[in-house]
């Protein structure tokens, strides 16, 4: 079957931002930035899946309908649940007979480059009165003049970035694999004293990143931990493939 076109992205490195709120002496911190490596070829889909593809799916009877506020075909298919997004790659890996998954944070930072925005921080604030801290992002980005824009576009309507990936951080926000994450920051200022993962929440991709529910289908309704709820959520997945990832290893001598 037909699948979405997909960039390919060399192997390389960056700073990014860690995902996650952290503390620091009973306080709230800027994350630590950390050297990622991505260290094999990463194939992601150019386009996030569109409301036809995805249809195919629903059609098949694994996956449920979308609560999608588009009827257009080759829009992104919005409306969709963390668990939705997980159903469609099982189905999508069972009917081409690859391995398809969603992004990390990592690997969507990475792809997304230039375009890629961090949690927005709040500053410092009382552990104990976390709405503190949200209330200042809010207000953070209010002011950036953030304007709901409720109608998913047509693929392709917000261009493509530097590395040839279309619509990135558009108006379609993107589910990831990555679980929120609470941790605290030891006196030295490097090292983790202490890592919580909560998997029933996960990072979402787009105008910046913020964290969502499993369950949640329409951002809008409740859920964001962080921010104003982004306008729509979607995705786009990752291809494995372990000819390229053996490939890469023994470039690098470690295969």
């Amino acid at each position: 079957m037909a699948v979405s076109e997909l960039v390919v992205l060399a192997p390389g490195s960056f700073d990014h931002p860690q995902p996650g709120e952290f503390l620091k002496e009973n306080h709230s911190v800027a994350a630590p930035v950390v050297r990622e490596v991505i260290g094999a070829p990463l194939e992601i889909m150019k386009y996030q899946v569109s409301l036809s593809e995805y249809a195919r799916c629903v059609a098949d009877g694994a996956c449920k309908p979308a609560d999608s506020r588009s009827r257009i075909g080759n829009a992104p298919v919005t409306g969709v649940s963390h668990i939705d997004a997980e159903t469609y790659a099982a189905w999508l890996s069972s009917r081409t007979g690859e391995a398809w998954r969603l992004p990390t944070d990592v690997e969507w930072a990475y792809a997304a480059g230039e375009r890629f925005r961090a949690d927005i921080e709040g500053g410092e604030s009382d552990p104990n009165n976390p709405a503190r801290r949200w209330l200042t992002q809010y207000r953070t980005e209010a002011a950036l003049a953030r304007k709901p824009d409720p109608e998913p576009r047509a693929q392709g309507a917000f261009g493509t970035n530097s590395k040839g990936l279309a619509d990135i951080a558009g108006n379609v926000w993107e589910w990831t694999s990555t679980c929120y994450s609470h941790a605290t920051i030891g006196s030295d200022g490097r090292r983790m004293a202490s890592w919580i993962d909560n998997c029933g929440v996960h990072a979402v991709e787009g105008f910046h990143r913020t964290y969502m529910s499993n369950f949640i289908r329409d951002g809008k309704s409740g859920g964001c931990a962080v921010g104003t709820p982004p306008d729509n959520l979607g995705f786009r997945l990752v291809r494995d493939r372990p000819g390229l990832v053996q490939t890469a290893l023994r470039r690098l001598g470690l295969s």
